[in-house]
């Protein structure tokens, strides 16, 4: 990391501040450089437990406090960016520079403004007056952006082994569409990426009847799963295959080929398991007469959170952004994956809230100021609503507005 903050030199940084120089810090996937050790002291400050963990060279980061008795609460998020050239961009991409009050950067919107303003919301609940109780965890990793083998996975087998059960998680990703807190995700779509390698029988082109032509038998297995229908989607959360690739190896104009590869991915509802959708297309792969070698690669599991009676977290949120903005924000499952996936179970409810999306892996990703003091304080409101002693929800969510 080139520059750090200086941590001698004033007691309370803007989320400005601190955004500019974690966006200087060139994190991309999976080197973290320096960002985890300046949270790390950061958190240690305030009174968190701080550990470590590696693993094949990807750096984690878990840290907690315990307040007393009560909920355990995680925030989980990423430092790690992906690659930026300065092609495009109007100010250097590792720059943090403000242009007409809006921070430009790799990352700004992905999501170091989130972990800039949950250090700070993090820090506003530390040095309160409520009665806090329960426990808050920092889970951060510099893996999420490449194949997350050993970032959010690890954390999440980290706390297995250690008996650590979450109440409820919070992911920062960039969540909002046209205003801040406008939408936020209550689950995701699972995503598998999948290979049909079809074997027919090579053959001149002049004696079909002698060839078995792969690319005709691949052709027709495409149709059959663009016709594909899904029949336990749930409302909001659809179910879609697109075809990747049509790949044929040494093409000769006047050779039947004798293979013929399909890529493709799925984005399943909550409403399936991977292994579902695994049994299903592999026997689709088994109606066409010849071969089809089948390969799975990055699967990744839907999840759901839904509303429950008591100690809801989604609820909570809801509440808190109505309050603070006037408006409910959307419930969406729709978009990629996200690391909340290892930390959904039945007992930990998994919410993703963050600033506009917009920008993000795109030339010129950036948030405005206004946008980041609006999540930092959405973020403030939500930890001391979750993490405070003796009032109901949503006594607590009003008592926060003296924050």
């Amino acid at each position: 990391m080139p520059q750090v903050l200086q941590d001698d030199q004033q007691a309370h940084f803007t989320v400005v501040d601190i955004l500019q120089q974690l966006i200087r810090a060139r994190s991309v996937t999976p080197n973290d450089a320096g960002t985890l050790a300046y949270l790390s002291k950061q958190l240690s400050k305030l009174g968190f437990e701080v550990v470590d963990i590696e693993s094949n060279g990807v750096k984690n980061l878990i840290a907690h406090r315990r307040f007393g008795e009560g909920p355990v609460l995680a925030y989980s998020g990423h430092v790690d960016v992906v690659p930026a050239t300065t092609e495009g961009w109007i100010v250097d991409p590792f720059s943090g520079e403000i242009v007409d009050g809006i921070v430009y950067g790799r990352g700004a919107a992905d999501m170091k403004g989130s972990i800039a303003a949950m250090l700070n919301a993090t820090r506003s609940l530390c040095e309160s007056e409520l009665n806090r109780c329960g426990t808050l965890y920092w889970l951060i990793t510099s893996d999420e952006e490449g194949e997350a083998t050993d970032g959010s996975a690890i954390i999440a087998e980290y706390l297995r082994e250690q008996d650590i059960a979450l109440d409820a998680c919070l992911v920062g990703e960039p969540t909002s569409h046209k205003l801040v807190g406008d939408t936020i995700k209550n689950g995701r779509r699972g995503a598998i990426s999948g290979r049909f390698i079809v074997k027919g029988k090579a053959g001149h082109v002049a004696y079909p009847e002698l060839a078995k032509n792969a690319a005709h038998i691949a052709g027709d297995l495409v149709t059959k799963l663009a016709q594909l229908s899904w029949p336990k989607d749930v409302a909001g959360s659809k179910t879609t295959l697109q075809v990747t690739g049509l790949t044929v190896p040494n093409i000769v104009d006047n050779l039947v080929p004798a293979s013929c590869e399909i890529t493709f991915n799925v984005r399943y509802s909550h409403g399936y398991k991977s292994d579902e959708i695994c049994q299903r297309l592999a026997a689709l792969s088994d109606t066409v007469d010849a071969e089809v070698n089948v390969v799975w690669e990055r699967p990744c599991e839907s999840f759901y959170t839904g509303k429950q009676a008591h100690n809801c977290f989604l609820s909570l949120i809801e509440r808190v952004i109505s309050d603070e903005l006037g408006y409910y924000p959307t419930l969406s499952t729709a978009g990629g994956t996200s690391d909340g996936r290892f930390f959904a179970n039945e007992n930990t409810q998994v919410v993703e809230c963050g600033v506009k999306n917009e920008s993000i892996h795109q030339v010129n990703e950036h948030v405005p100021i206004t946008d980041l003091v609006t999540i930092e304080r959405i973020y403030e409101r939500i930890l001391a609503a979750y993490l405070t002693e003796g009032q109901s929800d949503s006594e607590l969510v009003a008592d926060c507005s003296r924050f």
